[in-house]
């Protein structure tokens, strides 16, 4: 295994970015199905505004981190770390190609920018009602060269949503990880894992709720939004560990460990909460929605969203500072456990299902990517650009609607040495997991 950190190497980056663009799927006959009536998000959100001074105190967070022994200890009682590296070589579902995912999946694709990369699930996850994909991060967020290891790899984040009045309560909101294998473009491979937390000292486990509306890995750590946009949660990639009981519990049985049938978990390591207190209780303090990773910053930030709910006011947008120290890769801000917003705006653009901020150079300031859902549930979402200066979507060539990105898509990820933005889509029957050169995507706008 490679040393963790900050890696600047460039090697191979043409051969790369050549490999994983390959050639755009014809899919422009979708654009066809998507009339004017499913236009949505035709009303601009207008430039990007500042928050007020003293509003962006709302945002900060408080760092609890898990005890090291008790971490430790769940470690050495189910047989020690097996890293993504395990989980990969026992990848046991292959990812369908574009070619062999259906016709509803394909037209879940956004229409404009066609997607270069597209793969649907297997076919038991494609169907579920029970589970919903809502985040991707990959390996180009984690290192700079966008490999993990000698691997490259996609995270995918599913939640447990059942709407069925006989769906187990404790069910509900429970969090799962698909690790895929991206290494070979033609042939992606993916293994079920599931969120936990130690207890007991680390001799026990429970399962983790998490809406994984947002997700980020960055160096050795995972960051994901915790259920009902409570808060983040923290889990270290090197701790992922392997059950040895196969059976419906989550935690401690007998002398082993079972996890619901899954055969990998993820402890958690630690979470952040909102100083403010709960944003369910106090409307002051916003409930987070998505994140993502912006590289272009100095240092490296976690961008987060408010969640996306009915309320007539403007959106908040903002930034947290990865700490710098080397003690503490992956961690956001000092070591005091004190986590502050070091930017933050408010947008008119409301129910933003991704957002991803990006400076290119010569760029004044970053330019902020915004996904937003339909009006209806079977109509395109649509994918803005916005900054202080004003706001473009992405337009369909055949009814110049704003209608062009994808059906119910999830939280966005930029993999700096492809120049490709990621994204998936959520509809049982419509899931896709997707790439779109951002050059594509500041193309189409207009």
């Amino acid at each position: 295994m490679k040393q963790r950190g900050r890696h600047r190497r460039r090697r191979r980056g043409q051969a790369l970015r050549a490999t994983l663009t390959g050639t755009a799927l014809a899919l422009t006959a979708a654009a066809t199905l998507i009339s004017t009536s499913q236009a949505t998000g035709a009303n601009s959100p207008g430039g990007l505004t500042p928050l007020r001074t003293g509003a962006s105190s709302q945002l900060s967070l408080h760092e609890n981190l898990a005890s090291r022994d008790a971490l430790d200890t769940l470690s050495g009682n189910m047989g020690g770390n097996v890293g993504v590296d395990g989980v990969l070589r026992d990848a046991d579902r292959p990812m369908r190609n574009t070619a062999d995912c259906s016709a509803d999946e394909r037209a879940a694709l956004p229409v404009e920018p066609t997607a270069t990369r597209a793969y649907c699930w297997g076919d038991d996850d494609a169907r579920t009602s029970g589970w919903q994909p809502r985040s991707v991060t990959t390996s180009g967020d984690a290192e700079d060269d966008g490999t993990w290891g000698t691997h490259r790899v996609i995270l995918a984040g599913w939640t447990h949503r059942d709407g069925r009045a006989a769906a187990p309560d404790r069910d509900e909101g429970l969090a799962r990880i698909a690790v895929v294998d991206a290494t070979d473009p033609d042939a992606l491979r993916y293994r079920w894992v599931l969120l936990v937390a130690p207890r007991a000292g680390g001799k026990d486990f429970t399962a983790v709720h998490a809406g994984l509306g947002g997700m980020v890995w960055y160096q050795d750590k995972l960051i994901v939004t915790a259920d009902h946009g409570e808060g983040l949660l923290v889990f270290d990639l090197h701790r992922l560990l392997r059950t040895d009981v196969d059976s419906g519990a989550v935690g401690r049985v007998g002398h082993g460990y079972s996890a619901a049938g899954y055969r990998y978990v993820l402890p958690a390591i630690g979470s952040y909460d909102l100083e403010g207190g709960s944003c369910a209780r106090d409307r002051a303090v916003p409930c987070i929605g998505s994140l993502s990773l912006d590289r272009t910053t100095a240092p490296d930030s976690l961008v987060a969203t408010e969640a996306a709910d009915d309320r007539p006011e403007r959106t908040r947008l903002w930034r947290y500072a990865f700490s710098t120290a080397a003690y503490r890769t992956g961690l956001l801000a000092d070591a005091q456990g004190h986590v502050s917003a070091v930017e933050a705006w408010t947008t008119k653009g409301s129910g933003i299902s991704g957002a991803l901020s990006h400076r290119s150079a010569g760029d004044r300031e970053a330019k902020w990517y915004i996904g937003r859902p339909s009006d209806s549930r079977s109509g395109h979402g649509s994918l803005w650009r916005q900054s202080t200066e004003g706001a473009e979507a992405a337009t369909c060539t055949a009814d110049r609607s704003h209608a062009c990105w994808g059906l119910g898509t999830g939280s966005l990820s930029y993999w700096q040495q492809t120049g490709e933005l990621w994204s998936l889509t959520g509809t049982a029957g419509h899931r896709v997991l997707y790439a779109v050169p951002l050059s594509s995507v500041d193309g189409s706008l207009g």
